[in-house]
């Protein structure tokens, strides 16, 4: 039997305080929670689910899912907005590569509404709380299966 494809979720800086930090804009539910829906949304794959509040670390786990990987779900938060080194990164992958984000962007500051990552995504869910997550799993699986990788 093959081994289940993979899929990594990557998750920015202050995504460790879901369920604290501003639950008017980013909801109630924890990381814990969201990686639950994630692995429920997504039977029969590894789902690698990672947070780091650093960017160089960011960078490297998306360098490690270039050869691990059948798709990535990335929500960088503010590293979305003011990234090039992850822009650049996100650059060197082959596989489905989908934008994820809690709260709509292009609703909130001026400053939010750029995204270096939309740049190289296939697609881009936002605004629909943790369901964003589920979405972008779902449709980072399809791609990847779309594209044979999965």
């Amino acid at each position: 039997m093959p081994d289940a494809p993979v899929l990594y979720v990557l998750n920015g800086p202050n995504l460790n305080l879901l369920g604290e930090r501003e639950p008017e804009i980013y909801g109630r539910e924890t990381l814990a929670d969201v990686q639950a829906l994630c692995e429920r949304a997504s039977p029969g794959w590894t789902v690698i689910f990672r947070q780091t509040n650093h960017e160089g670390v960011l960078i490297d786990w998306v360098q490690e899912a270039q050869t691990r990987a059948a798709a990535l779900v990335i929500n960088p938060a503010a590293y979305t907005h003011t990234s090039i080194a992850l822009l650049d990164v996100l650059k060197t992958l082959s596989i489905p590569i989908v934008e994820c984000h809690l709260s709509d962007p292009a609703t909130r500051e001026a400053f939010r509404r750029h995204s270096y990552v939309a740049l190289v995504a296939a697609k881009t869910v936002a605004g629909h709380g943790a369901r964003s997550y589920e979405l972008a799993v779902r449709a980072a699986v399809e791609l990847a299966q779309e594209r044979g990788l999965a």
